[in-house]
């Protein structure tokens, strides 16, 4: 190491300069290059958000092509981009195979109508209550997304339950606000979006994440249910009921509609029983990690397709009929992992992070994975579930690190609320499936919701802690 004394000479002052200047002009190098991917990562999630909340491409296209144009503004190699993205792969392949067979599965067993017998007996007890009517409602949601898909669960509540509301004449909002705080609570299941794209960003099984969270679920799910019960009264005391002077029945108000001849043929009302057993036997596998959720799913949807459906056609055919959804969305999943890796391994998540750790204060630095899990629901409305999950994130990740919060604590905090906020959010198509169906204008729906799922999405959180999933 050079040293300056009394000694030197000139010739070693100018060699000591010499190196000096060398040494600066790497370091500025070092940090404008660090600025340069900094600048490009938020220029590529500022891209992702704005194209995706005007549906101007695919977010399967996306998660390719911006990560690739980034990583070569970057100065990066194809070679290095291709490690990136076989990097990211790795962390995404086994939940996009999950996907695969629980939406295959979870198809099959709404081809084969496993709950409409369950549903049809709890909305006839329900009888005249308004408030037996809206406990209904939250535990037909809660059955109904089982399989994760908002889409199902909105056609499969609404439509039998809005004619009773009429009857009774309990408002719309109600129906919808308690199908979106179960839709909410019950879309933290393994194969629901939120949780296996939280997995990917986490590298970690989506089943092992869900485990974490089943705690806090079934918080959610008790708090649904008193959420039903508590609006039941209120539109009891609003004077909801049914006219002492009708004489139709709650069984001739329950929703008859002209369903194709193809969809009834594949009803198995005599199997209903074995399903429902099956799919509770799956479940519970999957809450003992006894197998793999992958093979779990693997073995249920072989076992449910043998029983269902003996002929090898109409295996097929129930295959074929779920494979454009499993196929999209696992591909989706997939091309996540290039846009994941790439932001990781280039490099730019750390330069993002820095930049973003120079604006926090440090008081609030501690605080911030609870801070964002505050935060969850306002920006679960706002930003698509790609752009949340995949965007902010792992860039709260990478900043909550600095401050020593593990991943897993960001993760949990900031998946609660997102998931409250599905059905209130103006950029999830079932919201507007749910409010077309319920004939209620978007404005007034999220007017009417918003504070009962934040209470709901707040409660959960403070559950996290008081259970100690989530530390302060």
């Amino acid at each position: 190491m050079f040293h300056l004394n009394k000694n030197n000479n000139l010739s070693d002052l100018m060699v000591y300069n010499h190196l000096l200047n060398i040494n600066l002009k790497i370091q500025v190098y070092i940090l404008e290059d660090f600025k340069m991917l900094s600048l490009i990562g938020f220029a590529m999630i500022a891209i992702m958000m704005y194209v995706l909340l005007k549906g101007k491409a695919s977010p399967l296209v996306l998660f390719i092509v911006l990560p690739i144009i980034g990583a070569l503004l970057g100065g990066f190699s194809p070679a290095e981009i291709g490690e990136f993205a076989m990097a990211g792969l790795d962390k995404t392949s086994t939940n996009a195979i999950l996907f695969i067979f629980s939406i295959t599965y979870f198809g099959v067993m709404n081809d084969v109508g496993m709950f409409d017998v369950v549903i049809d007996n709890l909305v006839k007890k329900a009888g005249n209550s308004v408030v037996a009517i809206t406990v209904v409602t939250a535990i037909v949601g809660i059955l109904g997304h089982l399989d994760g898909t908002a889409a199902t669960t909105v056609l499969v509540t609404v439509p039998a339950m809005l004619p009773l509301y009429k009857k009774l004449n309990i408002r719309p909002q109600v129906l919808l606000l308690i199908v979106a705080s179960a839709m909410g609570v019950m879309n933290l299941l393994p194969w629901g979006g939120p949780t296996v794209r939280t997995a990917v960003v986490l590298g970690m099984d989506a089943n092992v994440l869900w485990k974490t969270l089943i705690p806090i679920q079934l918080m959610g799910v008790v708090t649904t249910i008193g959420l039903a019960a508590i609006l039941g009264i209120i539109e009891s005391k609003r004077g909801a009921g049914v006219s002492k002077n009708s004489s139709i029945s709650i069984e001739d108000e329950i929703a008859v509609t002209t369903v194709d001849e193809k969809v009834l043929a594949l009803k198995r009302p005599k199997l209903a029983w074995f399903n429902i057993l099956l799919t509770a036997v799956v479940i519970v596998i999957l809450v003992l990690d006894a197998i793999p959720a992958t093979a779990t799913f693997m073995l249920g949807l072989a076992i449910a397709l043998i029983v269902n459906f003996p002929k090898v056609k109409e295996q097929e055919g129930r295959i074929k009929a779920h494979a454009s959804s499993a196929l999209l969305v696992s591909a989706t999943m997939l091309a996540s992992g290039v846009f994941v890796g790439v932001l990781d391994q280039s490099g730019m998540l750390t330069a993002m992070s820095e930049t973003v750790l120079g604006l926090v204060p440090s008081s609030m630095g501690p605080l911030l994975h609870l801070i964002m899990g505050v935060l969850a629901l306002p920006l679960g409305m706002i930003l698509g579930t790609d752009a949340y999950f995949y965007g902010l994130l792992p860039l709260v990740i990478e900043v909550a690190a600095t401050y020593g919060i593990p991943a897993l604590q960001v993760a949990l905090t900031m998946i609660i609320g997102k998931n409250v906020a599905l059905l209130i959010s103006p950029l999830v198509p079932p919201t507007f499936l749910a409010i077309g169906l319920a004939d209620v204008d978007i404005k007034d729906h999220i007017k009417f919701s918003f504070g009962w799922l934040y209470a709901i999405s707040l409660l959960m959180l403070v559950g996290g802690i008081l259970f100690g999933i989530i530390a302060l």
